[in-house]
């Protein structure tokens, strides 16, 4: 079983403590967190070694770093072996697209991350502010306005829609 596996089995668990779960997930998230502000401060230095070497580099255990892992993977340029056979030994990279990084994190609801301070130094708040925009209007469905048959046509000629294109629309 993989390191990914066994992050999944724990971390996922239903049939857990909720409150050891939730002690799990916050003292995670306070690590992912440590680790990201790391990362901004040089966001295209790209960071490479095995599971083992980047989890003492950032005092977390191999299971955070998988987990991390997991966590980035879409944000990656090239995305890391994670899923098959993932161990202390793989060797992986965190080299991340910055606008990717950060409209995922937007699409998590981490605001924890995405108002990191470190981001001020990579993008305005203007630019921050188009990216979660960007991100958050992605998922909406928009649907086109409804015609009605007395409405003008949209054709422009004047003409009431049931007189003009719609008349062949049933």
């Amino acid at each position: 079983m993989g390191l990914l596996e066994d992050w999944h089995k724990k971390a996922y668990n239903q049939n857990a403590n909720q409150q050891a779960l939730s002690r799990l997930w916050n003292d995670y998230f306070a690590k992912e967190k440590d680790i990201y502000a790391q990362l901004l401060k040089n966001p295209d230095e790209e960071v490479k070694g095995t599971v083992k070497e980047l989890a003492e580099k950032y005092g977390i255990t191999v299971e955070y770093m998988t987990a991390f892992l997991d966590g980035i993977q879409e944000s990656l340029k090239t995305p890391n072996p994670i899923e098959n056979d993932l161990s202390e030994d793989t060797e992986v990279s965190l080299a991340f697209d910055k606008e990717k990084l950060y409209k995922n994190m937007v699409a998590a609801d981490a605001n924890w991350l995405y108002d990191l301070p470190e981001w001020d130094a990579i993008y305005d708040e203007k630019e921050r502010k188009r990216l979660y925009l960007e991100q958050k209007k992605s998922g909406t469905y928009i649907a086109p306005k409804k015609i009605y048959p007395n409405d003008p046509c949209p054709c422009g000629s004047g003409k009431k829609y049931k007189k003009c294109h719609g008349r062949n629309v049933q």
